[in-house]
């Protein structure tokens, strides 16, 4: 069958009214076309709808029983309706973001007050390694993943949100150093790791290779507390994100180092599929994010710009 909507409205209004020329004044068509959409809707079905009793219309018992499925339908579809407008306007429905484990101490001031605004925004929000952000983006499981780091591998938009600054950061360790002490240091001293694939290991990585330093020693952790809990018990140094520091610096538990050519910075940045569909969710999220980001930088890592 191929009814149309307005098939069923036209069918509907002439059930109600069983006039086709009142029927056409109501609903503002003339009567030639409303005896042409009742005639098109008659001829999928092989039972009359409607019969004609001495010049009177007439509905038949299936014609009752096709308009109680024709009422069933339109009011789906008016359902359907209805949730698309409260999607747009009211904003109801899922926001997925997944983040690498460093996005922790990012993410959620960039989120917060947007889902508090939004009372019908559910958050998913998902913090694992890199390797698993970028499959969440390939199959298309998430609206937006945070990274520091692009991947080339995908076609991706990008909304630059903060710096990310990476420093050397130890225990016990001079706040100052000249280039060939840090290498003395980096050469005798143990290095802490992030896992393969990370970010910020592969900043330490080429760090290390153009200034051809060998490790003595290397532990490997999988997440950026980890590492400054092993930095806190003094069993190495590492190359980390100032943002996940802040308490460990005010608490002077962890020495960041200042040498010339440091930080090394990257950006934090929302990224998302250029081929994807956003949500009116995702969409608001972006506007959101494009008005407010620098407030929400200035309010809460103005500290890193001393760094």
């Amino acid at each position: 069958m191929h009814y149309t909507l307005h098939q069923l409205k036209v069918f509907l209004k002439i059930v109600e009214i069983k006039s086709i020329t009142q029927a056409a004044n109501l609903l503002h068509l003339s009567q030639p076309a409303i005896s042409i959409q009742l005639k098109n809707f008659q001829d999928q079905f092989d039972i009359p709808l409607t019969e004609v009793v001495g010049r009177k219309l007439f509905i038949t018992p299936f014609g009752f029983d096709i308009a109680e499925s024709a009422i069933s339908i339109l009011n789906e579809v008016e359902n359907m309706n209805t949730k698309i407008q409260q999607r747009k306007k009211n904003l109801v429905g899922p926001l997925k973001i997944t983040s690498v484990s460093t996005g922790k101490y990012v993410i959620p001031y960039y989120i917060s007050d947007f889902v508090n605004q939004h009372q019908g925004v559910d958050l998913i929000l998902d913090v694992t390694n890199k390797t698993k952000v970028i499959t969440s983006l390939e199959k298309n499981e998430v609206d937006f993943a945070l990274v520091s780091v692009l991947t080339p591998s995908l076609n991706l938009n990008q909304l630059p949100l903060l710096p990310n600054k990476l420093f050397w950061v130890g225990k016990s360790i001079s706040k100052n150093l000249s280039l060939s002490n840090l290498k003395k240091i980096l050469a005798t001293t143990p290095i802490i790791y992030r896992e393969q694939g990370s970010a910020t290991r592969q900043a330490m990585e080429k760090y290390l290779a153009d200034h051809k330093i060998i490790p003595s020693k290397k532990l490997v952790l999988t997440s950026n507390e980890a590492v400054k809990q092993a930095i806190l018990a003094g069993l190495g140094i590492s190359l980390m994100p100032i943002i996940g520091l802040k308490n460990a610096i005010e608490g002077k538990e962890v020495d960041v180092i200042q040498i010339k050519d440091f930080p090394i910075i990257t950006n934090w940045s929302l990224v998302w599929q250029q081929s994807k569909n956003l949500s009116p969710v995702a969409l608001a999220f972006i506007d959101y994010l494009n008005a407010q980001k620098e407030q929400i930088t200035s309010k809460y890592f103005d500290w890193c710009n001393s760094y």
